[in-house]
């Protein structure tokens, strides 16, 4: 088990010998991890205090300069309160800036629903030039996040609170804007990800104790999506699931939706959220709602 937000931390500390790179937060480098970095390289750290639309607004000024800033807080606040900015200053003018958003989705627990962003994949997904990624582990969240760096233009980057499994090894070939087969499968694919990758992989181990050949397909970048993968995915099996962490309407089960009812209509399912959560500690949330492995598995079983 490891913390995403520690691979990112980690993992800007050891890209910051780049000069051109600097960091800036809104007064939760603790909890985003963006201390690291600071305690390394200070000079290049900025604190912006609760002033997030600020924050957008330098993160524009910095990359319009030939500087690659990371811009970090929670998921609510980066994809919420500064939304305009990350519009009309850094998307619009197709700036150089990764917004690194922690803190996503229901798994942020008892910090309840005001914090858990369950819209955010929606709100960047429609922003022109913006690239969404939710990685699925820690080394996804490095590997992710450097191969960023050979690319123009600004980035969402979605890191959940909680920890993790560990997926991959150093040697996996990360790929971005291409989907991952995880596990093959005959009967259905399930489209996943970020946190709900480990627990689409749990949920096809139940599901083949039923009979059900589940295959499982991460798909880390959201926008562009993975079209090729997607349909030939759906013309195997002609079943679709996606799950995520985050609202059934704009997030990664409406980018598949799209993608299959403009190349293949296939009968597919969406696992999400509908409405707001509540506090509570994340296991047991998921649970409730229907996120954790046995519900994904009930859920596919009623397709049969």
């Amino acid at each position: 088990m490891r913390c995403l937000r520690d691979a990112y931390g980690d993992t800007l500390v050891k890209i910051g010998g780049d000069k051109r790179i600097v960091v800036l937060d809104a007064d939760l480098s603790k909890s985003t991890k963006t201390c690291k970095f600071a305690e390394k390289y200070p000079e290049r750290f900025f604190n912006f205090g609760v002033c997030e639309q600020d924050m957008m607004g330098t993160a524009a000024g910095f990359a319009s300069c030939g500087k690659i800033p990371f811009v970090s807080t929670f998921a609510i606040f980066a994809s919420g309160r500064a939304w305009e900015q990350v519009r009309n200053t850094i998307a619009y003018s197709n700036l150089n800036v990764r917004i690194v958003a922690t803190h996503c989705g229901l798994n942020v627990g008892e910090d309840g629903a005001s914090h858990q962003c369950i819209e955010d994949i929606a709100l960047m997904r429609a922003i022109g030039n913006m690239r969404v990624v939710a990685p699925a582990d820690a080394i996804e969240t490095e590997k992710a996040i450097i191969a960023s760096l050979d690319e123009g233009g600004p980035f969402y980057f979605r890191l959940p609170r909680s920890k993790v499994p560990v997926l991959f090894d150093e040697n996996y070939n990360f790929k971005l804007y291409k989907g991952e087969i995880m596990r093959d499968g005959s009967d259905i694919y399930i489209i996943a990800c970020g946190i709900m990758v480990n627990e689409a992989m749990k949920a096809a181990e139940i599901l083949k104790e039923r009979g059900i050949d589940a295959g499982v397909i991460n798909m880390h970048t959201i926008k562009p999506i993975d079209k090729e993968c997607i349909v030939k995915a759906a013309k195997k099996t002609g079943r679709i699931v996606t799950c995520e962490d985050h609202s059934i309407f704009g997030g990664l089960g409406s980018a598949v939706a799209e993608v299959l009812s403009s190349n293949y209509p296939t009968k597919m399912r969406i696992i999400g959220m509908e409405g707001f959560g509540e506090s509570g500690p994340a296991n047991e949330l998921f649970r409730k709602y229907g996120l954790d492995s046995n519900g994904i598995a009930n859920e596919i079983e009623k397709m049969r």
